[in-house]
């Protein structure tokens, strides 16, 4: 008909107008929107490459000893000062970066496998099998956490460092006892996750068309229930840091030749008031490590939360 529009001229440019955007696109706009998060993000991630390759740039011995230079301030020689044995400060924290932050991530991951495995079937289950294991989660809340990981490691430190080396042991020691320590919190989460998406219609309807427990659990409610997973793992990653850095503190950690931030802390401990730089790096580092992951968390939280406005 004359002066009619053809169908085909309206559908392509209401076709393009319309873009089907992934939950973790969004996610990720919510996230950049976090101002403080998002410049964390950038933050931890340049600590992360200055650990990673700056030893390759820096080609300092961590136990390179120079008696002339001991305790030395801050210099173009030394940027960050030396120790009592005149040892370069930068090359032992840039490689006790690694160590620290490796502790964090990997002690991260063994408490959300645990967590989650532990909550997901507590989720899952009914009756006594829930009860059973919510029972162990809240024996494990209650432990004092500090002692029992002091008593931990001292008595199984010696056979570890026997079979793996003082340095893979003491790193397998560590990560198992504080990811050991850390998967309470994320279980209970889990497992509330899992009570209110298994009642959920879209659920239901995997339900009635025969899908099997398994399938259900892994591929509709796990899923949906990662969101505040994620947002416990970035606060176990800066919780297993300070962890860490206490045990290395009170010198149950690695031992003095391995620098870790919380070593070098322990080493400086006596020089507090004629070396203070000494003390202030690892801690610093320590302190935007620890600070910048808290704030990716909070980013992350409200990222991935769909009742907050952003």
């Amino acid at each position: 008909m004359a002066g009619s529009t053809p169908a085909s001229a309206t559908a392509e440019p209401l076709g393009k107008t319309r873009s089907s955007v992934s939950p973790w696109a969004e996610a990720w706009r919510r996230f950049k929107r976090h101002r403080l998060a998002f410049a964390s993000l950038w933050v931890l991630g340049a600590l992360v490459l200055a650990v990673l390759l700056g030893p390759l740039v820096y080609q300092v011995g961590i136990n390179d000893i120079d008696f002339q230079a001991r305790l030395a301030s801050p210099s173009w020689k030394h940027p960050l000062g030396t120790d009592d044995l005149g040892r370069d400060l930068l090359a032992r924290v840039l490689y006790g970066g690694r160590i620290s932050l490796a502790v964090g991530f990997a002690a991260m991951l063994v408490a959300i496998v645990v967590g989650v495995a532990i909550g997901a079937v507590a989720g899952i289950s009914r009756g006594r099998v829930d009860t059973a294991l919510m029972w162990v989660t809240d024996l494990f809340l209650s432990l004092p956490q500090l002692p029992l990981l002091l008593v931990l490691i001292f008595f199984f430190r010696d056979p570890l460092k026997h079979v793996f080396g003082p340095e893979v042991g003491i790193f397998l020691l560590i990560v198992v006892v504080i990811g050991g320590f850390r998967w309470m919190p994320v279980a209970r989460l889990v497992r509330a996750q899992f009570f209110s998406l298994r009642e959920k219609e879209f659920v239901e309807a995997a339900r009635a068309l025969g899908a099997s427990t398994q399938r259900q659990v892994l591929r509709h409610i796990l899923p949906n229930s990662l969101g505040p997973v994620i947002v416990a793992a970035s606060i176990d990653v800066a919780a297993a840091i300070i962890a860490e850095s206490t045990l290395s503190f009170l010198g149950l950690g690695f031992p003095p030749d391995i620098p870790t931030w919380g070593r070098i802390l322990f080493d400086a401990k006596d020089y507090l008031d004629i070396a203070m730089h000494w003390s202030m790096f690892p801690g610093l580092a320590i302190f935007i490590a620890v600070l910048t992951i808290n704030f990716i968390g909070d980013g992350l939280r409200d990222a991935l939360d769909p009742r907050r406005v952003m």
